[in-house]
């Protein structure tokens, strides 16, 4: 078997055996196929895109490079979430506990932030001495004992799909979603899970832009994890205003916590409960507890010792459960004033995201450092009233921060007009 045949086969728009997807990423793994050609491949895959058929081998091969962690004997249906990313997405923070309120176990390896989407893990570690690092015997007995674990991908786990990914990087061949659907499951399925919720953000603040390419990303990581005996179903939701109101890692922490003491922004609190409800329903079927259980389960506040016993075993401070100023805090404040009179009628996440970079709260690059302590609060969603000069956005500021450049980017991220809109978070559902 040689890859310059197979490329040339993918070039040409046919079908690849599973045999030969499988010589292509373990040549790959081995450093026996080098870069120019696995390029090339990756470029053929843009252009010709890959079968349901060629996917799940693809995404098998993958996943089989590195360790797939066993957890058969732990008790429980083992599900988790895995979402798309967005700007103030904190729902996993409250979607892991509230799901173990209910009877799931729930194993999550996470990811950092890049760009003007938020990383669960950077938003756990403004915790102070929470551990995303351990290792797999610790994952493992933390989810059996504690019922969850948020953890950052091990370098056993699926090291061709990081090979792999830092190659897209560079040859223009990220945006192409049997690739992407691929990586995101190779990653995941790895987590020795029963089922899988996707969160597939459509929107200005999301990688998905219009909604036929979400349902499309959707639809293929679900025939991925069908032929590979994972349960998976996918909720398409809005990204073209932030989640909640907090953007930053601490101060989005400090939100998770107010949400799981049932205190939290509707929004944050219906996409939760949503997606708790599917998790459930991947594993009890008709049998799952009803939406308006689970939402009473978390204005209970009975997800929050989770989420404090979560922090104990991973080393952080669990006081930050009762006490919010333990988070890192900003040296100052600074509000940004509504420009105009008139309802709030659009917003450009992507921008709001950035503009929150800009003081420090996100990375441009994977080796930046991240403040844990500065951010956004925005006062006003999408429908509401505003008057000109009343606070639209609080900024959390230390010296560091890019006060201009953050408002600059808020001056051009907001809409208004003279009637209210009622933007939908739920835009469709799919899979089984």
């Amino acid at each position: 078997m040689r890859a310059v045949d197979i490329i040339a086969k993918k070039r040409d728009g046919h079908e690849l055996s599973p045999s030969e997807l499988k010589f292509m990423v373990e040549s790959f793994s081995k450093d026996e196929l080098p870069d120019y050609q696995m390029a090339a491949f990756l470029m053929a895959v843009f252009f010709q895109s890959m079968s349901a058929a060629e996917l799940a081998p693809w995404a098998d091969a993958m996943l089989n490079s590195g360790e797939i962690i066993d957890l058969s004997q732990i008790s429980g249906y083992k599900v988790d979430k895995h979402s798309t990313g967005g700007v103030g997405d904190k729902i996993s923070l409250i979607l892991a506990p509230l799901a173990v309120a209910i009877g799931l176990k729930v194993p999550m390896i996470s990811g950092r932030g890049l760009g003007h989407t938020g990383g669960t893990l950077d938003k756990l570690e403004s915790i102070p001495g929470f551990n995303v690092n351990l290792s797999v015997e610790d994952f493992k007995r933390m989810v059996d004992e504690v019922g969850m674990s948020l953890i950052g991908q091990t370098a056993e786990v699926a090291p061709a799909d990081k090979r792999l990914y830092a190659l897209r990087d560079v040859t223009a061949t990220v945006e192409c979603i049997p690739l992407i659907a691929s990586s995101i499951m190779s990653k995941k399925l790895a987590e020795g899970i029963n089922g899988l919720v996707l969160d597939v953000k459509v929107g200005t603040g999301a990688f998905m832009k219009n909604l036929e390419n979400a349902r499309l990303l959707a639809q293929t990581m679900i025939d991925i994890g069908t032929r590979m005996n994972c349960d998976v179903t996918a909720l398409i939701t809005d990204m073209n205003q932030p989640l909640g109101h907090m953007i930053g890692n601490a101060l989005e922490v400090h939100e998770s916590i107010e949400t799981l003491r049932g205190e939290g922004p509707k929004d944050i609190v219906d996409l939760s409960v949503e997606l708790v409800w599917e998790m459930a329903k991947l594993a009890h079927g008709a049998d799952a507890p009803s939406r308006e259980s689970i939402h009473d389960t978390l204005q209970s506040g009975a997800a929050l010792e989770h989420f404090a016993k979560t922090i104990e075993w991973q080393g952080g401070d669990r006081r930050v459960c009762d006490d919010l100023s333990l988070l890192p805090q900003a040296a100052k404040t600074m509000v940004f004033e509504a420009p105009a009179t008139g309802f709030l009628t659009g917003t450009n996440a992507q921008e709001i995201g950035l503009a929150a970079t800009e003081l420090g709260a996100g990375r441009n690059t994977k080796e930046d450092t991240i403040d844990p302590a500065v951010g956004l609060k925005l006062h006003k969603k999408l429908g509401d009233r505003v008057e000109k000069g009343e606070p639209l956005v609080t900024l959390y500021v230390n010296p560091s921060s890019k006060v201009d450049a953050c408002t600059a980017r808020l001056e051009g991220a907001f809409e208004f007009g003279e009637s209210a809109v009622a933007p939908k978070l739920l835009l469709d559902r799919l899979g089984a």
